[in-house]
């Protein structure tokens, strides 16, 4: 899965999008100017492959929304778990509003699917994480994140949980370094893992694991690691879905090697698509050391991520349900928007 330049195709994306190694596109703030351009980008994109690319987007909502003008602005996750300590009811039905108008608007436009919900706890540590997670505990977190999924799932998309297995006991960022967490395995498995099982156990069709290393488990990082991807994920917890490297040209993601080392680390640990971002050089580097790569049973498990049924969006816009749930979206966080884009 690799990124664009801008807000239409280069000859060269083009070419890189033809490529048979490339599976799909992730798309950023950059690569949007309006509603009607990005879904002409969109058509363009899935105009030149039979069957089409996939196309997705960090779209969470809070600091993490790529595209604004145009779009709901969705509350952090913080905010769905801040509420749910006072009425977990509403907030039930807030999180299914919120994954519901998530997918709706992505779904117009033609994008499959979005990089949401995620499943870290939050300790107060992790600067990157903050508000994007739902609360400390795992029975909310999984008890929010269901209802997100579900709301999704009603607009045609399926949701990808991440970071696993867990990146909230961690202060570094690793977009930028590489956190080490050094807590035992018991204590990950008994807390950060839980949310993910849930929401496996719900039928959670993607997972995207951390640059993190958990070194009383694995030397590795959870996205090059087989004890983590094949053993616990895959074995223990026995998750069926598609794995999403993180971006292999984060900080963290460094110890990998070269791009193509790395993207091999990472199919070989047990993802089945990687994602490189912000570095054509790289992205090319991997399509062409991949050489004749193929895995029938990733593609299987991906296929499940194209989006399904697109609504009538004008209907949608005019129906008493959307107006009444984008009013209780929109009376929830009046903070100054924070755009992250990483």
């Amino acid at each position: 899965m690799i990124d664009l330049e801008g807000t239409t195709l280069c000859e060269q994306e083009k070419r890189m999008l033809s490529h048979p190694r490339t599976g799909g596109v992730i798309l950023f703030t950059r690569n949007y100017a309006s509603p009607g351009q990005l879904q002409a980008l969109v058509a363009e994109i899935h105009g030149l492959r039979i069957p089409r690319l996939l196309i997705a987007v960090d779209h969470e909502g809070g600091r993490v929304q790529r595209f604004r003008n145009g779009f709901t602005r969705l509350p952090p996750a913080h905010t769905l778990g801040r509420i749910y300590a006072a009425d977990a009811r509403r907030a039930r039905r807030l999180a299914h509003t919120v994954g519901w108008i998530l997918g709706v608007e992505l779904r117009q436009v033609g994008i499959d699917f979005s990089f949401t919900p995620v499943l870290d706890l939050y300790r107060g540590l992790s600067h990157v994480i903050g508000d994007r997670a739902f609360h400390g505990s795992p029975d909310v977190v999984g008890d929010l994140a269901h209802h997100l999924m579900s709301g999704m799932r009603e607009a045609g998309m399926e949701a990808v949980g991440k970071h696993f297995p867990g990146h909230g006991a961690v202060r570094e960022d690793s977009h930028l370094s590489l956190p080490v967490d050094s807590r035992p395995l018991v204590d990950i498995l008994s807390e950060d893992v839980l949310p993910f099982e849930r929401m496996i156990h719900f039928g959670l069709a993607g997972i995207m694991p951390a640059h993190v290393v958990y070194e009383q488990a694995d030397a590795a990082p959870a996205g090059y690691s087989e004890f983590w991807l094949k053993e616990v994920l895959r074995g223990q917890l026995a998750y069926q879905g598609a794995i999403f490297s993180d971006d292999l040209s984060m900080g963290a993601a460094e110890t990998g090697g070269g791009y193509a080392s790395r993207a091999r680390l990472a199919l070989g640990a047990g993802c089945d698509m990687v994602l490189v971002c912000n570095h054509p050089e790289g992205a090319l580097e991997v399509l062409d050391g991949l050489g004749d790569y193929e895995d029938a049973a990733s593609q299987v498990r991906l296929a499940r991520m194209h989006g399904r049924h697109p609504l009538d969006y004008a209907a949608v816009q005019k129906s008493a349900a959307w107006r009444e749930a984008v009013s209780a979206i929109e009376s929830l966080d009046d903070s100054p928007w924070i755009e992250l884009d990483v």
